[in-house]
């Protein structure tokens, strides 16, 4: 089944499609033109559907619609599906109209084959166009051009989409909001680049719109906003918001007595607790923070914000060469502050690959900003998505991108292919030690300075090589290894390799995974961890027990099912 499809379409005449990375995602453009689509709106169905899906079935659910037309929106990690998914309805059904939009498609459009199988293509904005194409494919008359260039109208003329989450979007899935849309900023590998300015929503409408979807029990909110602190009043009345939804909880004006009392902690710790329950998620400009953007952070509690900060390279030439505005100085500042001086979690981007940026000089940049100890360091790789000005560097900087989506960048004038692999390898190896957070006390012994000079680049450097080429259990492979294959692939590397006392590497390692949570054993802690006894568990509340037990099997098995056939 689709994931959503509106009670009131009787008769659909149009469908609304895409092929998501995975159910929890939502499609925010496609809840935009449905909420445009003005009298066609009853004759219109929104299906989302995800990327592992057999295009057979997907092609059968949709024509058993028996829709008129079909618009799909395409993007960098469903291109491929996508096209497999229109080849497949064309040949079953020529008949129904096929309309592409979304950033994959609005560039370089004429060389791609899902553009040939297509019948329209709507480049850019579509809130209006897409409305006005199926008017014109259903009441005629037909349109002429095969590409249209998408009409930009006034935010204003735009209607918001966000009634369109149902309460099954609210209670299992991320919600993408926008305060505005569109970049200042002109980084050549990001398609916002190609934007003039960035436009602002009506602050007060939006706002609106968060207060009933927080009233309907939404508590996860994802700004897709390129440059949330770009305007400081409208980045402090956006966190006021969230932070007047906090002060909302009530506390008895004296602390209850006897066996009401609470056990410890205090109003402070009952007011984190509720915020652990919202999350908000922006992405800010590292060099902008002002003291009274500061004062708005600093009142939040653990677990409430987290900030996506783009750093992507430290190295001032190839900052230049990308017409990236950064000041490191003041960028390194700012994270220094939300690290030790706010609760905000800190999810940091550095892009590899970048014309110019060579190893040595990538690991100087990463080493800079692990010395501020952000919660997260994301290591990516450069890719050439269709339409941004990097391509301009492609001849000079020898840069050779593979053929085929995500357009990945394979080597450059200053690194090799065997490097580019290389460094492939230590990202992931990257997510699965450091950022996976199970291994925070055997981080500390892998990066620990043998010399003031010794850097943390090239320290994970030497684990990921020997991790690649020497470890028993993860030898050639990036992928399918457990937290187990890493404690007993650490506890050898720190002790053969690295000569770290037996002891305290084996202790260290105990206690990161009795931490984690996880509960199987490692070979080389089999005989250290403790067996957890049974819950010791009174007759009366066996019944109950088992209840609560098959309900929760229920609900696991239900999200299985959502993941597998969304």
């Amino acid at each position: 089944m689709a994931d959503f499809t509106p009670s009131h379409c009787t008769t659909t005449n149009i469908v609304l499609c895409t092929l998501n990375a995975k159910y929890i995602h939502a499609s925010l453009g496609l809840r935009y033109l449905l909420a445009n689509m003005g009298d066609l709106q009853p004759k219109t169905a929104l299906c989302e559907f995800t990327i592992n899906r057999k295009t057979e079935e997907l092609a059968a659910e949709l024509l058993a619609i028996n829709p008129k037309i079909i618009a799909f929106g395409v993007y960098i990690w469903n291109v491929v599906q996508t096209c497999a998914l229109v080849k497949q309805l064309k040949a079953q059904r020529p008949d129904i109209k096929i309309v592409l939009g979304g950033p994959e498609v609005s560039h370089e459009t004429l060389e791609q084959e899902i553009v040939h199988l297509s019948d329209h293509v709507i480049t850019g904005w579509g809130d209006v166009s897409f409305p006005k194409l199926c008017q014109a494919l259903i009441h005629g008359p037909k349109p002429l051009m095969k590409v249209i260039a998408g009409e930009q109208p006034p935010l204003a003329e735009i209607a918001l989409p966000y009634a369109l989450y149902t309460d099954d979007d609210l209670a299992h899935r991320l919600l993408y909001v926008e305060a505005s849309r569109g970049c200042p900023f002109k980084c050549e590998f990001c398609l916002s680049s190609l934007d003039k300015t960035a436009w602002a929503f009506d602050l007060t409408l939006f706002l609106g719109e968060l207060e009933t979807l927080y009233a309907r029990g939404a508590r996860n909110f994802k700004f897709v906003d390129r440059t949330f602190n770009l305007k400081i009043d409208t980045s402090v009345r956006i966190l006021q918001f969230f932070l007047d939804k906090l002060s909302e909880v009530q506390f008895p004006a004296e602390p209850p007595q006897g066996e009401l009392a609470p056990t410890g902690g205090s109003a402070a710790h009952e007011v984190a607790s509720v915020g652990a329950s919202l999350f908000v998620h922006f992405e800010v400009i590292p060099d902008h923070l002002p003291d009274r953007l500061k004062d708005m952070i600093a009142q939040f509690p653990p677990g409430v914000l987290q900030f996506e900060v783009g750093i992507q390279s430290f190295n001032v030439e190839v900052q230049q060469r990308i017409s990236r505005r950064q000041d490191n100085d003041k960028t390194v500042a700012n994270l220094g502050w939300l690290v030790n001086e706010s609760n905000a979690h800190l999810h940091t981007d550095l892009i590899f690959g970048l014309p110019g940026e060579s190893l040595q000089s990538f690991g100087e940049g990463f080493d800079r900003l692990f010395a501020i100890k952000p919660h997260e360091i994301q290591l990516g790789i450069l890719k050439r998505l269709r339409g941004t000005p990097i391509a301009r560097h492609t001849v000079e900087h020898g840069m050779v991108y593979d053929a085929l989506p995500p357009y990945q960048i394979q080597q450059t004038k200053v690194v090799s292919a065997a490097d580019m692999q290389r460094f492939a390898r230590l990202a992931r190896y990257w997510d699965l030690v450091a950022n996976s957070g199970r291994f925070s006390g055997a981080m500390a012994l892998l990066l620990r300075a043998e010399s003031p000079a010794a850097s943390p680049f090239w320290a994970f450097m030497g684990f990921s090589d020997w991790l690649w080429e020497s470890s028993a259990k993860t030898k050639g492979k990036t992928s399918g290894i457990t937290p187990e294959n890493l404690v007993d692939a650490l506890h050898v590397y720190l002790i053969d390799v690295r000569k770290l006392d037996v002891q305290q590497v084996t202790q260290t390692l105990l206690a990161d995974y009795i931490a984690s949570g996880a509960r199987a054993r490692p070979e080389v802690l089999r005989s250290l961890i403790p067996k957890l006894p049974l819950p010791q568990v009174k007759a009366g509340k066996l019944l109950s027990q088992r209840q609560s037990q098959h309900t929760q099997h229920l609900s696991q098995q239900l999200k299985k099912s959502k993941e597998l056939y969304p």
